[in-house]
């Protein structure tokens, strides 16, 4: 049988959380632009469970962007979706699976953007949420709010936005709460000037852009959860026999999650009750703490060890945490490197702890094949944006050389040796096997790494201010520990070197 609303009461598998039969009548409060698995894997996620607790109560109308796929399945399966949650939580495997009734209805923009329209005209809905990957929060100056339907997401709020304004005679009341979820900063702040210029271009009265700045909260989000979406198809069949169903729409996510939402606005928080039922979900007036810890704690780590890893032969985040001495290397870079030079008056040092243990939690997830060259790619980008600021913290607070930064700063290095192929692109070789160097800068490295010595590479990398933005080659002995550190990997001694590093940390007391 399929998923379906008339399926459920067949459904009998221990320990699944299903919707009762009166969850269906909750009525729609939200509006949400995107059908994605990050969606369905967070937002709807923490709606889902508030509604079965009985205090968020209200469902999703969907706005499908995108001309392929998604609609038909969701009405197939009444909006029914499972999600299967596995992961690490506290050294242990965690696992759970819901069906997820919080979808009421899915509608496409292309075909039915009049009743999309019609659901402003709703009083009971408060919140609109988006993930427009598609598209993106960009401003399309010639977007025209009567074309059927507009382009851009923005415009299509801006739309929707301005319907519930003519239907509701602009009162205060009828304005909702919108956030966004697309990985940009201040994506809400964005969201809104985007939707306030449009506004104006499309000759909308000064009553309504006031109605728009005052009645209306745009509120800044952080997103963390890695949903990968469908499961690989032999453990997806696996999984809808042992529930006795079959599920197109079927998503796993890892244990972890995490929403903050920048607000002051009472009614706001009011709106976010789903809150109240998930520590993962935060609202704060500031959510720049949560960014800095995921950006440097999780992300940072990644680019700091993404190429040590896969240099060192592991394909896969779950392969290198099951070694001891490289689990332990990212552990020391994150609690001796990365946490002190992150604290300050936002962040305790605890705080910055309890992040990067559940970071390793997430590293150790045997459920996600996270490859370590997919993490390569924009490989100095990310170093400069996620890890540049930690190196020259650390320096302005200690002035030593910070040395788990530095292997993996050599590391980063080598990775970006490589050759030029038939291709145009740039291919680095390991272990007689070639990868290709998925970053802008690869000319460069492929010139530096053919016409100068080892010494001379390193030298001439932590000096181009051009590329960092600063002469890192200013930092107290970086330069030397970088230049042995790479002479080892040259040589393949990966896990030798951070086993040594382990030793000499243990000789030293630390």
């Amino acid at each position: 049988m399929i998923l379906s609303k008339q399926s459920l009461a067949g459904i009998q598998v221990e320990g699944i959380s299903k919707p009762s039969e009166d969850y269906f009548a909750l009525p729609e409060k939200v509006l949400q632009f995107g059908t994605g698995v990050l969606l369905r894997g967070l937002p709807d996620y923490y709606i889902d469970k508030a509604n079965k607790q009985g205090v968020f109560n209200g469902r999703i109308v969907v706005v499908k962007s995108t001309g392929n796929g998604g609609a038909d399945e969701f009405s197939t399966q009444d909006g029914l979706f499972t999600h299967c949650i596995k992961g690490v939580k506290e050294g242990n495997l965690v696992e759970e699976d819901i069906i997820n009734a919080s979808i009421s209805r899915v509608l496409s923009a292309k075909t039915s953007w009049a009743a999309i329209l019609e659901t402003a005209t709703n009083p009971a809905m408060q919140l609109v949420l988006s993930n427009t990957t598609e598209v993106g929060i960009v401003l399309d100056e010639e977007d025209k709010i009567t074309d059927n339907p507009p382009n851009s997401f923005p415009a299509k709020l801006l739309a929707w936005l301005h319907k519930r304004y003519e239907t509701f005679s602009g009162s205060k009341e009828s304005g909702v709460t919108i956030v966004p979820t697309e990985l940009v900063t201040d994506n809400g702040t964005k969201l809104k000037l985007i939707v306030e210029a449009l506004a104006k271009r499309n000759n909308l009265d000064a009553a309504f852009i006031t109605w728009l700045n005052t009645s209306n909260d745009f509120c800044n989000s952080l997103v963390d959860r890695i949903v990968p979406g469908k499961m690989p198809q032999e453990q997806h069949a696996a999984t809808e026999t042992a529930f006795g169903y079959k599920d197109e729409l079927m998503i796993m996510s890892e244990v972890y999650s995490l929403w903050a939402i920048e607000t002051s606005n009472a009614k706001s928080k009011e709106i976010l009750s789903f809150s109240k039922v998930d520590d993962g979900v935060i609202i704060a007036p500031n959510i720049n703490k949560f960014r800095e810890l995921k950006l440097r704690l999780l992300n940072g780590t990644h680019t700091f060890s993404c190429g040590l890893a896969f240099l060192a032969g592991f394909d896969t985040v779950k392969d290198a945490m099951a070694n001891k001495t490289f689990s332990l290397y990212l552990h020391d870079l994150m609690t001796h490197e990365i946490s002190p030079c992150i604290e300050s008056v936002e962040i305790s040092r605890l705080q910055a702890y309890d992040f990067a243990k559940g970071v390793i939690d997430r590293f150790r997830n045997p459920n996600i094949d996270h490859r370590w060259l997919s993490i390569t790619m924009n490989f100095t980008g990310k170093m400069k944006m996620r890890n540049l600021p930690l190196i020259t913290e650390h320096y302005k607070r200690y002035d030593t050389v910070p040395k788990y930064m530095a292997i993996g700063f050599a590391a980063y290095i080598l990775f970006m040796k490589g050759e030029e192929l038939n291709d145009g692109k740039y291919y680095g070789n390991r272990n007689g096997v070639v990868y290709h160097i998925n970053d802008d800068v690869a000319p460069y490295f492929y010139e530096l790494w053919s016409n100068n010595s080892l010494s001379d590479v390193v030298t001439k990398t932590l000096g181009n201010a051009e590329m960092w933005g600063t002469d890192l080659t200013a930092l107290n002995g970086f330069a030397e520990a970088v230049s042995n550190y790479l002479q080892l990997f040259q040589q393949g001694q990966y896990l030798e070197t951070l086993n040594d590093l382990e030793k000499n940390k243990e000789e030293v007391g630390v």
